[in-house]
């Protein structure tokens, strides 16, 4: 079975029980976030898990602090530059961070990446 739901949603997709199920993302805006620069379009939200899944676009030269998360975080990049203060990410970049791992991060370019958080 295959569902469509069209871009015009506001939430993202909920982890499917059956079948597969399609977002087109290129057609949802992006939403700003706390952090000025970083923009997401969530594609995915497991209410029950707490898994989530969204494409993250950062603007030239936007950057934040130290913070964490409270869940697995794996970023894989698409386009453009990622840094952190380990090193600089670039497209097909893969990076997966541990439960409260402390990291800063920023773009001197611009870049857009996938992101999956989970517990």
């Amino acid at each position: 079975m295959s569902v469509d739901q069209k871009t015009t949603a506001s939430v993202p997709l909920a982890r499917p029980n059956q079948g597969s199920h399609r977002l087109d993302a290129s057609a949802l805006a992006w939403r700003p976030t706390d952090s000025p620069g970083f923009w997401v379009k969530p594609l995915l939200a497991d209410a029950a898990g707490g898994a989530r899944t969204e494409l993250m676009r950062i603007d030239p030269g936007a950057y934040v602090g130290e913070h964490s998360h409270d869940q697995l975080e794996e970023i894989y990049v698409l386009s453009g530059e990622f840094f952190d203060a380990e090193r600089t990410y670039r497209p097909g970049d893969y990076c997966v961070r541990a439960v409260g791992a402390a990291h800063i991060a920023g773009s001197k370019t611009g870049c857009t990446m996938l992101l999956v958080y989970r517990a």
